[in-house]
């Protein structure tokens, strides 16, 4: 099948063009060219908008009404990725909360029957916590902090289908731990963290790769005691960035993308249910939180994940940096794949790649999103008018 766009922007590997053919064959790309004289199968006016790449969330706690921890199944999964895909997100990895040994195996799991039925975006899963520093817990419970041992690192490191990452504090874990969960390709993050700068590195020598929504949750920097966030700064680790209005101050979202660079610098959401839903709370592992004016935050003023969406947090990163849309794009597609080690699948617009993209307005609004070059049902109404 040839897909048109055109009267638009679309963001390629090698630069911007207004017009693009894309051939699809099962769910892959291709062929990219320019657009030819022969009519397509289908033809979508952009509209003045931007064609990009999907979008890779490496954080996702819950959407459309679903918590992960409370509901770790294939459907559960399933309307987590239809909330998000929603607003542009085309990989996705289902995020765990602090949580009980059984209940990491199931989620695991589930994971994995996820991806063996095909459901739409699901890429692998996250492990966040419980192995992680109790003093930078935020809403994490902390009767449910514990060590590494050798059951959950067997069942970290047991074959699944899909990729497993995990967030720990490094400061609480040993180095040959690291280096076991990274050689069975584990990737290892470091969040929640009271990390000196020392056994931040010795993590990152030993295999971590990864810091979980930089600045939030651990060891700030200093000028004598550079901590977790110096680490992420002095090396050429991965960091999630959480650019919502409240999670980061604007200027601090700048000096990171320019210490680190949009090639190692990953926007995520860190989403709760309440996205995809107009719900005004919901419950976390028994605490209620509320959901005011887009943020999620817990009786004691403790925030609690986001409200945020992909489409809100290239949209917000644009805003807050004046960089390019491209530039922003890499940082929610091209980048997270690479840390993912998907870089050959998802993350661009090119032959090789699935076909994975999300149509966004000129303002940067969501339209439409394909999986697979599928549409979205959910993003299927805009389509109507745009295709010919």
């Amino acid at each position: 099948m040839i897909f048109r766009f055109h009267n638009g922007r679309v963001a390629l590997p090698g630069g911007i063009v207004g017009a693009v053919d894309i051939g699809v064959a099962d769910g892959t790309v291709t062929a990219v060219t320019p657009a030819a004289t022969t009519p397509p199968d289908r033809e979508i006016d952009l509209d003045g908008g931007w064609l990009l790449p999907g979008f890779v969330d490496t954080q996702v706690n819950g959407g459309g009404g679903v918590l992960f921890n409370d509901q770790v199944d294939i459907e559960a999964i399933a309307a987590i990725g239809a909330a998000h895909a929603r607003f542009g997100t085309t990989a996705f990895l289902p995020t765990l909360i602090s949580d009980t040994p059984a209940q990491i195996a199931a989620a695991l799991a589930a994971v994995d029957a996820a991806i063996e039925q095909g459901v739409p975006g699901v890429v692998g899963i996250h492990i966040e916590g419980p192995f992680i520093n109790e003093v930078k817990r935020g809403i994490h419970e902390a009767h449910r902090i514990r060590r590494l041992d050798a059951d959950i690192l067997a069942t970290l490191t047991a074959p699944h289908r899909g990729r497993v990452m995990l967030t720990l504090a490094p400061e609480l874990c040993d180095e040959e731990d690291i280096r076991t969960l990274v050689r069975h390709g584990v990737i290892v993050s470091a969040g929640h963290s009271d990390a000196t700068y020392d056994e931040a590195q010795r993590a990152i020598a030993a295999g971590l790769s990864g810091f979980t929504h930089l600045f939030n949750a651990m060891s700030p920097l200093h000028h004598r005691q550079p901590g977790a966030v110096g680490a992420a700064f002095d090396s050429d680790t991965y960091c999630g960035l959480i650019v919502d209005d409240v999670h980061l101050h604007p200027a601090v979202v700048r000096l990171a993308v320019r210490a680190k660079g949009k090639d190692r610098i990953m926007l995520v959401t860190d989403a709760m249910p309440s996205v995809g839903t107009d719900v005004s709370e919901f419950t976390l592992q028994g605490k209620r939180i509320a959901v005011k004016d887009g943020v999620c935050i817990f009786e004691d003023g403790t925030l609690a994940g986001t409200h945020l969406d992909m489409a809100s947090a290239l949209r917000k990163t644009v805003e807050v940096t004046g960089l390019p849309v491209p530039d922003v794009s890499a940082m929610a597609s091209a980048t997270p794949a690479a840390f993912l080690s998907l870089e050959g699948r998802i993350g661009a617009i090119a032959p090789g790649q699935r076909a994975d993209w999300v149509w966004l307005d000129a303002g940067l609004e969501p339209r439409a999103t394909w999986i697979g070059g599928r549409i979205v049902p959910e993003t299927a109404s805009d389509l109507a008018h745009a295709a010919q």
